[in-house]
């Protein structure tokens, strides 16, 4: 049977994808350079990465576990075709070929130039705050098992301590596992790490994010080791990089209330508008930050930030990672902080 309907046709004028399209392909001009670098210069053609992209977005944005899962989709769903650029014949691809050139765009900053892009746009439509800003950071459970864990010196060549090396019995009881003295066989880099007194320890990394108060868009992103002091770390260098404004303000929450983190704020010229941690020792926020109405506006708006995060751990890809390493972390977290921004902009600009 023959048709002569094309997929745009057959999209609704108002399907909520039109509109993240359109701003999916402004941002992929824009990137246009980097991704020319990902092209490959011998052997057979390779995906363009403009569809690999399009493609990764509707992963994240129809929470697909896996790319065989997605070149299924792609197989038979009008809408998907429609949104990465594949006509009606077009033959889909390979999983695995869609993973082996998917690993090209993680080895690369195509992640990074496509937030930036996506935060363009967001500051051209008058979006963003030039001024006041949050800072958070989140926890990122790593792709390895704690049964992965074993004492650095053993190696990762040591037999299993029972008859079933796919799924060995192993009996932790009595034994202190540190991250100086052990390492996961799985993830190397994943570090073992609690979120707050009372909870298990977790082999994660964490996700840090700058988002802006207007709207709550995220205009900056980090991943580091999971340490006690990597959220501080992580805020000082995402705050020298904004470029906005001379005046800034920063919130966060109490885990931010050091002397240190506090001091080299104000350094750089930007106004700590932290909470105050009161709780077992004197708080670094005097009544210079507190007696100005400011500061009650950037405490009630710092909470926009949990928005992201539980969006890129609900709907997203980000409730547990699907790649090793703290950069393929990084690429992961910071991509998934695009497609946020992009759902956030449809509304903003589109309803």
């Amino acid at each position: 049977m023959a048709s002569y309907i094309s997929p745009e046709q057959r999209i609704p004028p108002d399907h909520p994808l039109r509109p993240i399209r359109q701003m999916t392909n402004e941002a992929l001009r824009a990137i246009s350079r980097d991704l020319d670098a990902v092209y490959s210069d011998i052997g057979r053609p390779s995906i363009p990465p403009e569809q690999l992209l399009r493609a990764l977005l509707l992963q994240v944005l129809y929470t697909i576990r896996s790319e065989r899962l997605l070149m299924e989709q792609l197989e038979y769903n009008l809408l998907f075709r429609w949104f990465v650029g594949l006509g009606m014949d077009d033959p889909v691809w390979d999983h695995s070929v869609f993973s082996k050139n998917r690993d090209r765009l993680l080895a690369g900053e195509v992640a990074t130039a496509f937030l930036h892009a996506i935060r363009a746009q967001a500051e051209s439509a008058g979006l963003l705050s030039d001024e006041h800003f949050t800072v958070d950071g989140t926890l990122l459970e790593a792709w390895a098992s704690h049964k992965s864990v074993r004492p650095r010196e053993s190696g990762p060549d040591e037999p299993p301590r029972d008859d079933d090396p796919h799924n060995p019995s192993i009996n932790f009881r009595g034994e202190r596992r540190r991250n100086a003295t052990h390492r996961s066989t799985t993830d190397p880099q994943a570090r073992l790490y609690r979120k707050a007194a009372g909870q298990p320890a977790k082999l994660a990394y964490l996700g840090h994010v700058v988002t802006d108060n207007r709207h709550g868009l995220i205009v900056d992103t980090e991943t580091t080791h999971a340490t006690g002091t990597a959220e501080r770390d992580a805020a000082r260098a995402m705050s020298r990089d904004l470029p906005w404004g001379h005046r800034r303000t920063l919130g966060g929450d109490k885990n931010y209330d050091t002397r240190e983190f506090v001091a080299t704020l104000r350094d750089d010229g930007v106004t700590p508008h932290v909470a105050q941690n009161d709780t077992h020792r004197r708080s670094a926020i005097d009544a210079r930050t507190t007696r100005h109405p400011g500061y009650v506006i950037s405490q009630r708006k710092r909470k926009l930030v949990e928005q992201g995060f539980g969006w890129m751990k609900t709907v997203g890809t980000m409730r547990k990672l699907r790649h090793r390493g703290v950069a393929l972390a990084r690429w992961a977290f910071t991509f998934n902080s695009a497609a946020y921004d992009l759902v956030r902009m449809r509304r903003l600009r589109f309803t």
